[in-house]
């Protein structure tokens, strides 16, 4: 029977700065101003996080990192993976291109090792940038994929060819929440968090069809500009950069715990505790129960 043991990947911040601007959040110039100070909170936050996350019992795989590639720390945009398959991010931008080499080998590695059972790469002409925008429902047994910003809607063919799940692609319009994960958080019990501020009508519609109103936790803009929605859940536990008093009431009333790891450099780049992370041990309702038994 497989193990039932939390596995992340994850990237040491070595590198991490805020070097150049793809999104809302980021600001060079700001960042060189007090870059000093911010590597080494950066390198405390970070190793906060993987504490708290060590502390639950997870399992940690890391990729090293690399020189001039400081957006490799957010593992999370890597690949989407499930049920021991994984499938390779490419990027929309040109400054985070340079990562897909050494998440690939990263990948190949973990496959050598024996954690993957296949590797494989998008078609060429598609944008997909891996869990930060193809979100795991263990619940709906459903990935929730968010497009517009950064990934093409087109990738769903892919995902659901290769996972053989269901996949809702859900439209970005707001470049704050560049990423689906900056905005939706699927729960352990089976509450989703999401931003409304974050998705067309339509998008919030297909949300609302499929979650039920008893378990829809809608972030406040306040809450959300703190990136609350993305975290990182650990069976009944929520890893999160930071939580207002009524989210944290909520969460709590549902039988949560909540662990805070403040997260402000990261915050810097436009990412929190979901995207320092990438879940490895996801698996799917489809087969037999052992093949579906990872925990939430």
């Amino acid at each position: 029977m497989p193990s039932t043991t939390a596995r992340f990947l994850m990237c040491r911040p070595d590198h991490f700065g805020v070097d150049y601007v793809i999104n809302p959040w980021m600001n060079p110039q700001s960042w060189a101003r007090d870059s000093k100070t911010l590597v080494d909170a950066s390198r405390r936050e970070w190793a906060a996080l993987h504490r708290a996350l060590a502390g639950l019992g997870a399992a940690i795989e890391l990729v090293p990192p690399v020189p001039h590639l400081p957006d490799l720390v957010f593992t999370a945009n890597a690949a989407v993976v499930l049920d021991r398959k994984a499938l390779l991010a490419r990027f929309r931008h040109p400054e985070r291109r340079g990562e897909e080499e050494p998440f690939e080998a990263g990948f190949r590695a973990l496959q050598g090792r024996g954690l993957l059972d296949t590797v494989v790469k998008l078609p060429d002409n598609l944008v997909l940038e891996g869990a930060g925008d193809c979100v795991w429902d263990h619940t709906r047994n459903l990935f929730w994929m968010g497009y517009g910003l950064r990934s093409d809607c087109a990738a769903t063919g892919p995902v659901q060819d290769m996972f053989a799940v269901d996949t809702v692609a859900l439209e970005l319009p707001n470049p704050r929440f560049y990423h689906l994960d900056t905005a939706l958080c699927p729960l352990s019990h089976g509450e989703v968090m999401f931003v409304p501020a974050a998705f067309t009508p339509r998008a919030l519609a297909l949300i609302c069809e499929r979650v039920a109103p008893a378990q829809r936790i809608e972030v406040t803009i306040d809450d959300a500009w703190g990136l609350a929605a993305n975290a990182v859940c650990v069976g009944d536990t929520i890893v999160m950069s930071g939580c207002g008093e009524r989210l944290h009431r909520q969460l709590a009333e549902r039988g949560y715990r909540i662990i805070v790891t403040p997260l402000p450099s990261f915050l810097r780049s436009g990412g929190a505790a979901f995207c320092l992370t990438l879940r490895l041990d996801w698996r799917s309702n489809v087969g037999t129960v052992e093949d579906s038994a990872a925990v939430a």
